[in-house]
């Protein structure tokens, strides 16, 4: 069965533009393909403005997200790869949704278990974190 991010990504960006609110999308700019424009990123992490007046040519596929922006003045091209976004959100009343970055190449990102280990149990209670 296909993903759902790429799809909820769209609808999610059409309901935050059609409400005159800003887009933004947290991306993980060490993702494996991803295209992000050096400098700009912070722990790992970066987050794109993505409205029609602050980019150009946006595309967004199934498999990667495409579109031209400004950073410092300098137009550059971005390539990011839909599994590397986090997030989507208005800027303005933080409402949109986050997504579990998946598909990291193993030894990239958080280090796991290797070979026959059991993945440890997470202790305490389940949390959620509010990225605005």
């Amino acid at each position: 069965m296909n993903s759902s991010r790429p799809y909820l990504l769209r609808a999610l960006y059409e309901w935050i533009v059609d409400n005159n609110c800003t887009p933004h999308l947290l991306v993980a700019a060490d993702y494996p393909g991803a295209r992000v424009p050096a400098g700009y990123a912070k722990d790992g992490q970066i987050v794109l403005n993505v409205s029609p007046s602050a980019v150009r040519y946006l595309e967004m596929g199934n498999e990667v997200l495409t579109f031209e922006g400004r950073f410092g003045g300098v137009a550059q091209s971005l390539y990011i790869p839909v599994a590397a976004v986090q997030a989507i959100y208005a800027r303005e009343n933080g409402e949109g949704m986050s997504f579990v970055l998946e598909g990291m190449e193993e030894g990239e990102g958080d280090e796991g278990p290797s070979g026959d280990d059991e993945p440890p149990r997470p202790s305490g209670r389940p949390s959620l974190k509010v990225v605005k």
